[in-house]
């Protein structure tokens, strides 16, 4: 069956960020200026002043914006139109740390919705690249409180509570709103999150920000977003099994697999109702879709399938590593 839409690629948006390097370009093929640092590549967006524009096709020059307006459920699935409107519900980045970054923490959908008129934010990462030694912050590292916190961060003794993780390449973290985290220096990562730019920063290393005085802190505002529960165990355990998905993370807002091929697979989308991004993150394949169309995946790349193509070939060359990304919309919060 032809259809209006086929698999889209955006042009990037690139975030210049003082903790930004060249790992986008050296590690994921980006083509960044050798002297800008850019900390994040947005792969999909459609944050307001920041919507992902078409790169490949007859649809070239279009935003996702008008995408959505124009192909409405053919693009992002019957539940997820209904449930969303023309709002694209996912934000997918790849981010180069070669600093700390600020301990932050993010707002659940209900806060986020009485406070800002605007979606909480549920996140994951994947470790794409590590140095040696890299760690990141995810939670507590024991119980906690308001008040124990509140008292760790005004004595500036914040880090002593909080979880940290040395990680490697293919690492996955979870991160549900509410959870306090903060990527650290070395680490390269592709984030999928809910479309959302809310954001408590709560303690910044006491650093000076560009103009020389310390960047705004949200105290207050992430007192009752805070989860202070402690989970002893904040990653991601799986096995990833060759020429098939491997689930990563499974939640209302996202389920995001692992896919790792290395011959000809063909997949079945039917009974999906949603589009799916891939995020190449190793070598290179090419997807089949309607029968003899075809689209090139390679590292670094990011790729939205609408909803409306329901059926896809993939054809390796020699060995692809993928990130697979779609939403079930009757998933039961997790």
């Amino acid at each position: 069956m032809m259809h209006e839409v086929y698999p889209f690629k955006f042009e990037p948006i690139y975030k210049e960020k003082i903790w930004g390097n060249q790992k986008l370009k050296t590690v994921l093929n980006k083509h960044i200026p050798q002297d800008k640092k850019i900390g994040e590549s947005w792969e999909i967006s459609a944050v307001q002043g920041d919507t992902s524009v078409v790169k490949n096709g007859y649809l070239a020059g279009n935003s996702l914006q008008e995408l959505i307006e124009v192909y409405m459920a053919d693009l992002v699935g019957e539940k997820i139109y209904e449930t969303y409107g023309i709002e694209f519900p996912l934000l997918i980045k790849f981010i180069d740390a070669t600093d700390v970054l600020s301990i932050q923490v993010h707002p659940d959908d209900e806060l986020a919705k009485k406070r800002h008129k605007a979606f909480g934010k549920t996140e994951m990462w994947y470790v794409v690249q590590a140095d040696e030694g890299a760690e990141l912050i995810s939670g507590f590292n024991k119980e906690m409180d308001k008040e124990t916190y509140l008292k760790h961060l005004n004595e500036n003794t914040l880090p002593e509570i909080l979880n940290n993780e040395k990680v490697k390449a293919g690492d996955v973290f979870y991160l549900p709103s509410g959870r306090v985290h903060a990527i650290g220096a070395g680490i390269l990562l592709a984030e999928i999150q809910q479309t959302s730019d809310i954001t408590y920063r709560i303690f910044d290393w006491n650093r000076k920000g560009a103009d020389g005085k310390p960047r705004e802190l949200h105290t207050d505002l992430a007192l009752d977003a805070i989860d202070y529960k402690y989970y002893g165990k904040y990653r991601t355990d799986y096995e990833a099994e060759k020429n098939e998905s491997t689930n990563l993370v499974n939640c209302q807002y996202f389920t995001t697999n692992i896919f790792e091929i290395d011959q000809v697979i063909e997949k079945d989308w039917i009974a999906t109702d949603s589009f799916v991004i891939y995020m190449c993150l190793e070598g290179k394949a090419e997807l089949e879709y309607d029968e003899e169309d075809r689209v090139e995946i390679e590292a670094g790349d990011t790729l939205l399938v609408p909803a409306a193509i329901d059926h896809l070939k993939y054809i390796p060359r020699k060995y692809a590593k993928l990130l697979e990304v779609y939403i079930d919309i009757d998933q039961n919060k997790s």
